[in-house]
């Protein structure tokens, strides 16, 4: 399964990282790529690259423990938007 599936997604993901205080990394399951979501064009990459076939090989890292819980709550709001019908 896909994280991104659709532009509110994209959205929700955006707003979550500009809301978080320090950086926020995106990185590939084997380490060969990293992006810093807190940089506009490393985020476009980043999303780029959870909307491809391999999203869901991506994790995400904070370097802040309170931006953790933010995007804790970010993931369990995409999670509940995935299972409830529009």
């Amino acid at each position: 399964m896909k994280m991104l599936k659709s532009i509110k997604h994209v959205d929700a993901l955006q707003s979550a990282v500009s809301n978080c205080r320090d950086s926020v990394i995106l990185k590939s399951a084997n380490g060969s790529e990293e992006y810093n979501l807190k940089s506009v064009l490393s985020q476009l990459i980043g999303i780029s690259r959870l909307c491809e076939e391999y999203g869901d090989e991506y994790e995400f890292f904070c370097t802040n423990r309170a931006d953790e819980g933010l995007m804790l709550k970010f993931f369990r709001e995409l999670k509940q938007s995935d299972t409830t019908v529009d």
